[in-house]
């Protein structure tokens, strides 16, 4: 018997917040939005995420962690669930991706979901 195909879609928005950064200071910090939508046939809960952010200047951080935004969630079939988060980077772009694991009670088992490349950069501002 073959097992399901997983139909997690993942989709991030990213947008600059000015108020909260400092370019003086390199400090240039990003808003994103996460929908999470299951349209798999099985209830999951989001355990964890892991996310590679490349910086403009080079460096590159990852970043994991239990959940998303201090919670765990579960995720029922054809529900979505939404989240918004931020990064600070020292740089005006950069790049992050990552996956969020997840685990399909019902099915006792753990998976992971990849989450495309999006970019984060600063509007240009001409004057």
């Amino acid at each position: 018997m073959s097992e399901p195909a997983r139909d997690i879609v993942v989709e991030v928005e990213s947008f600059y917040l000015p108020q909260e950064s400092d370019p003086s200071q390199q400090r240039f910090v990003f808003g994103y939005r996460v929908a999470i939508r299951n349209q798999w046939d099985y209830s999951i809960q989001l355990l964890a995420r892991y996310w590679r952010i490349s910086q403009g200047s080079g460096e590159v951080r990852e970043v994991r962690g239990e959940g998303v935004v201090g919670r765990q969630p579960m995720i029922a079939p054809g529900l979505p669930f939404n989240y918004s988060s931020r990064a600070i980077l020292d740089s005006q772009v950069g790049v992050m991706e990552g996956s969020y694991t997840f685990m399909a009670p019902a099915l006792g088992e753990t998976f992971d979901v990849a989450i495309a490349p999006f970019r984060l950069a600063c509007p240009l501002h001409l004057h």
